[in-house]
């Protein structure tokens, strides 16, 4: 069945339970919203901004907009983009979509206005649901898209003139389900790849994809309706939305946070009472820098119910781990590995039982088959790496719009991730690289995660990108992009130094100390690393050699 039956569920089940609260701690809470104007997002007295709604409320906002989209003749098959910050109403309207039959379409809020243009080309959106903070960005091309398709705002500024009102337009539409008939083999969304190799790639999903999801999330984290999730990542990618679903198939809460300070996270955990955390490993690591530092201290928040912290999109150091559970001993732990290609999290998981195997991102997930190819696709036996695959209902449908990409990654249902891996002794998969990030160094394969890995357990070191620069005798040289803990002290020396415990074909010959940059989506942003560095220290490089 498809999602949306889960959500009618919910509202028919847990009626006036809170199902969503939106926190932003640098807004101050000031507007007097009417309970007619809002229609029962319900502003809470606190001294920061914080709005929630019920599970009945949620269900009839997202009938709603299904039912003004079929009112704007939106049908079956169409496509809906959203554009929007994290907030209370994201995921009605995303439901909404999905109600009326037509795909949702959730675009990265960092994309520029060439990269918004270029997605709702190539996934060719009919409907753009947008908000106050890409007025700007869209009137720069709104010549080319909005012209081809309705603009719809949301938020209380003036609404734009190019565009209508939401509030407007779904205030007289029946808050009663259009009875669209969805099956699960129907489409269901377009989300777009992270672009860290170029413009992103429109991934087709299924509605049986987002069930899968929601199956796999409740069958690994074990959500019940008393639990409470803390949801700081932007609800465009798969990531957060599909951890989000163990709520929405439990009927549990979850906390929509809006700022990654650590005093923000530790402050929104204690006081709504969070029982589950899903974090990056940056807000992760900027967390334990504080709690060491003396900034913050776990004195002054409530976070005994706290069952259960997990880590997904990134590789995350063995280090980070074993400090935070040093903080945290009766917290469960648990690493995620997925793609938007196979539907968010979750096609390798950890287990919050093998926390011993910390260093791994585990072993297939429920309902996933999993295998390592070498570079011919036989599968690869022992401590070998070769390249992971995966199969199962979460597995993409193809690029939208692009089958040359489709059949590179797609073979007889397996799709390939293009992370080299490798398994131990004991069945659990080690992730070794991106296949594209691999550095070939005078015939050695240098995997850069290893590198950073170790990197990462220096007590100085804050975060770690290890990249490949050319070389003219070696071909490429791993070079280490550093960034240091504030108020520590760490020159490159101590660095080079403390590699010296790596095999001599990994040291890297190299270390820049300044900024890693990450994504909204935690992931290290290497092609911008390579364009950095690459060429501009290619002499230096070269001396080195």
């Amino acid at each position: 069945m498809p999602i949306t039956q889960l959500l009618e569920n919910n509202s028919k089940n847990f009626p006036n339970k809170v199902c969503l609260v939106e926190i932003n701690p640098e807004q101050k809470e000031t507007r007097k919203i009417s309970y007619k104007e809002y229609d029962l997002i319900q502003p809470t007295a606190s001294s920061y901004f914080r709005r929630e709604i019920t599970w009945r409320v949620f269900d009839e906002k997202a009938n709603r907009f299904a039912n003004l989209l079929l009112h704007k003749s939106i049908r079956k098959g169409d496509r809906v983009g959203i554009l929007l910050m994290n907030c209370i109403e994201w995921l009605p309207i995303y439901f909404g979509i999905l109600k009326s039959g037509a795909l949702a379409v959730p675009f990265n809020f960092r994309f520029t206005s060439s990269e918004i243009e270029y997605c709702a080309r190539l996934a060719e959106v009919d409907v753009l649901v947008f908000g106050a903070e890409f007025v700007g960005r869209l009137e720069e091309i709104y010549e080319s898209v909005g012209k081809r398709c309705h603009m719809i705002y949301v938020g209380d500024a003036p609404t734009p003139v190019f565009a209508e009102d939401y509030k407007d337009m779904t205030a007289d539409m029946p808050s009663t389900s259009p009875n669209v008939e969805i099956t699960d083999e129907d489409n269901a969304a377009i989300y777009f790849s992270s672009g860290t190799t170029g413009f992103p790639k429109a991934i087709l999903h299924r509605h049986k994809a987002l069930m899968h999801s929601c199956i796999v999330e409740q069958k690994h984290h074990g959500q019940t309706e008393d639990d409470i999730f803390l949801c700081i990542p932007p609800l465009y990618h798969t990531g957060a939305k599909m951890h989000w679903f163990g709520s929405l198939i439990s009927g549990g809460k979850a906390v929509l946070l809006k700022g990654t300070k650590p005093a923000y996270i530790l402050e929104t955990a204690s006081k709504e009472r969070c029982t589950i955390l899903w974090l990056l490993v940056p807000w992760a690591q900027d967390i334990l820098v504080a709690l060491e530092n003396g900034e913050l201290s776990l004195e002054n928040y409530n976070l005994d119910q706290v069952r259960l912290m997990h880590i997904g999109a990134q590789p995350v150091p063995q280090s980070l781990v074993k400090k935070w559970l040093s903080y945290f001993p009766n917290q469960q732990y648990d690493t995620n590995y997925g793609l938007s290609e196979s539907i968010g999290p979750g096609c390798v998981h950890l287990g919050v039982e093998n926390t011993h195997k910390v260093g791994a991102i585990g072993v297939p997930g429920f309902g996933w088959q999993v295998k390592i190819v070498d570079e011919h696709d036989n599968e690869v036996e022992g401590q070998t790496v070769g390249e992971l695959c995966v199969k199962g209902d979460g597995v993409m449908v193809c690029y939208y719009n692009d089958e040359k990409a489709t059949k590179e990654v797609l073979k007889d249902g397996w799709l390939y991730t293009g992370d080299m891996a490798m398994k131990d002794k004991d069945g659990f998969i080690y992730l070794v690289d991106r296949k594209k990030d691999v550095i070939i160094s005078g015939g050695e394969n240098i995997y850069p995660v290893q590198i950073e890995d170790f990197l990462s357990s220096h007590p100085d070191v804050m975060d770690v990108a290890v990249i490949g620069l050319p070389d003219p005798r070696l071909g490429e040289i791993a070079a280490a992009i550093v960034q240091i803990k504030d108020g520590h002290s760490c020159t490159e020396q101590d660095l080079e130094t403390f590699c010296h415990q790596l095999p001599r074909y990994k040291r890297p010959r190299k270390f820049i100390l300044t900024d890693v940059p990450r994504n909204a989506t935690g992931k290290i942003e290497k092609p911008k690393l390579r364009k950095m560095f690459g060429a501009s220290n290619l002499v230096d490089a070269q001396n080195k050699a």
